[in-house]
């Protein structure tokens, strides 16, 4: 059986890479991805084959995967974070239909969520849940409907892609919604290029992120009505009585 792994390298540099998903890409002949994420793994692999597809090719991406495993090849299709994570596992999957003779396997990484939670401190002890903001492949009002029912519901809520050229105006737009049921006083957290020169961590409140300029390198964290900010740092807590 043709071997394919899809591996998520977590969110940069590569010690922070788990060491089943480097033993997989030392494995592989040859590495697929989209260039931004080949390019982060290419000094640690630099006897690999390397092929790449630009944003918008996933599927080019994918077919180009198996059709490297069919000649004999081991492959790994590469994402940044975890592959299961708004990441190209379950495409993988859906293609990989039209490949029977290809055996898949899933290898975790560190999703940005978690890699940023760490810069900040630990805004994500307790009940989360992650949102894209990216209307790309959802709709915006899908969106809305998710940002309100997590908010009312008292959620910590991490942001994935809250910003860029053609969407500059969406954090603003989706902390507007979030305020209908969270304070403004909310602690909140940035982390901008997480596991990459420059990472950078900020805490403010929910009204300072509204007007807070970030970009699709940046990670978005709001907390619930419990979250507190104890020395610079973005605290949410599990609610142990004793303490």
């Amino acid at each position: 059986m043709n071997k394919l792994y899809v591996v998520g390298i977590g969110p940069g540099g590569h010690e922070q890479m788990t060491e089943r998903a480097s033993e997989a890409l030392k494995a592989s002949d040859v590495i697929i991805g989209y260039t931004v994420y080949v390019d982060l793994v290419k000094d640690a692999f630099p006897d690999k084959e390397f092929l790449t597809t630009p944003m918008k090719r996933e599927t080019e991406r994918c077919e180009m995967a198996f059709e490297e495993a069919l000649k004999g090849k081991t492959v790994s299709m590469v994402c940044s974070g975890d592959a299961g994570v708004y990441g190209m596992a379950g495409l993988m999957y859906e293609v990989g239909v039209r490949y029977p003779g290809v055996e898949l396997e899933i290898i975790p990484g560190v999703t940005a969520a978690l890699a940023g939670a760490a810069v900040l401190g630990a805004p994500l002890i307790h009940d989360f849940c992650l949102i894209s903001l990216s209307d790309l492949l959802t709709p915006w009002e899908k969106i809305e409907a998710r940002l309100l029912g997590a908010s009312q519901a008292d959620f910590v809520i991490c942001l994935y892609n809250p910003s860029s050229r053609k969407r500059h105006d969406y954090l603003q737009k989706a902390c507007d919604l979030m305020m209908r049921y969270k304070s403004p006083d909310t602690v909140c957290g940035t982390v901008s290029m997480i596991g990459r020169e420059g990472e950078q961590g900020r805490v403010m409140t929910l009204k300072e992120l509204r007007d807070t300029q970030v970009d699709m390198f940046t990670t978005v964290f709001v907390g619930n009505s419990q979250t507190k900010e104890i020395g610079g740092k973005m605290v949410t807590p599990r609610g142990y009585r004793n303490v």
